[in-house]
């Protein structure tokens, strides 16, 4: 049976069911994943080497901040999970031909696809045709209609991480262009990433969530404490971003503003590591839980508390951040 699986992180998406599905498959195989994010470049040399979370160009939140998220996500969920994972990345003039130059470099025996939303894509038809080794197409998930919540947990971390990577964009661009950063929509940004919207989500997974499914999943009691000390730490991170731009604003004179600057991109950074951790785990274990353990009623009382409460104005608030 399959030893070492490589999971294409692509199209981006797609990337936390390819993250769920691949774990779920390999942990009782006893089988190692190896995740991998292409980046398409026209550039690119046809043998670009693979790089680990460690490198150095992976710090660049401008240009690979999402490739660093879907990546950490992935290591951060095999880890709570308990299956062996690495995760690598690489520039490719094609995703298709990157992974399957990274499947052959790292001597996996079979990729791990999970189909798009009409069917198999042209990016999983170029994998198939060109692999060169056994590829494994996971059968689609049909959407259960009683379950809209979970539609609307994932659409909320997706715009929860949208505002985390404008944060970091805006603050690698001041640094950049050797400016100080415009304090005022990075507060109204943290302000939604402390008590605000991710605040408000919080609250609710733990409240409603949390509590519905323990009853249904007591293996995952661990997990849930765990996601509540997380959900702990945030507020006490967002806090402190909070904090940093207020010494931003206060700030007087050329140095002190770019030393505040440079001090509050730091801080985002570690805030978004930490959260891309926080996420890995919940989209890998938590959602795929829900959608399995959970019966109607459950799904019926948290339909009422996350579908039916307006949205933030994400649009609005990243349009400020742009």
């Amino acid at each position: 049976m399959y030893r070492h699986i490589l999971v294409p992180l692509h199209p981006p998406e797609l990337a936390v069911d390819a993250i769920g599905r691949a774990l779920a498959f390999a942990r009782p195989l006893g089988a190692r994943v190896s995740f991998f994010h292409p980046i398409e470049d026209a550039g690119a040399d046809a043998d670009s080497p693979l790089h680990t979370l460690a490198a150095p160009e992976l710090r660049d939140t401008r240009r690979t901040g999402r490739a660093r998220e879907l990546l950490s996500k992935a290591e951060a969920g095999a880890r709570a999970m308990g299956v062996p994972a690495d995760a690598r990345w690489a520039r490719g003039r094609s995703a298709a031909a990157a992974t399957i130059r990274a499947a052959h470099s790292l001597s996996c025996d079979v990729l791990f696809m999970v189909p798009a939303g009409g069917g198999v894509g042209a990016f999983q038809l170029s994998l198939l045709a060109s692999a060169g080794m056994a590829v494994l197409v996971a059968p689609p998930i049909a959407p259960v209609p009683g379950q809209a919540a979970l539609g609307v947990l994932r659409d909320e971390h997706r715009a929860i991480a949208s505002v985390i990577h404008a944060c970091t964009s805006l603050l690698a661009a001041a640094r950049e262009a050797g400016e100080a950063a415009d304090p005022a929509p990075l507060r109204a940004a943290i302000a939604c990433l402390g008590t605000g919207a991710l605040g408000q989500h919080h609250a609710k997974e733990e409240a409603h969530l949390f509590a519905r499914l323990r009853p249904h999943a007591p293996d995952l009691d661990t997990e849930f404490d765990e996601l509540q000390k997380q959900h702990a730490r945030d507020e006490l991170l967002a806090g402190e971003l909070a904090m940093r731009v207020s010494l931003l604003e206060e700030a007087h004179g050329t140095v002190a503003r770019l030393e505040a600057t440079r001090a509050l991109e730091d801080a985002m950074v570690r805030f978004a590591e930490l959260h891309w951790e926080h996420m890995g785990r919940e989209e890998a274990i938590v959602l795929p839980a829900a959608r399995e353990r959970l019966q109607a009623a459950d799904w019926a009382a948290l339909n009422e508390v996350f579908v039916h409460p307006p949205e933030p104005d994400w649009r609005q608030l990243l349009n400020r951040l742009s």
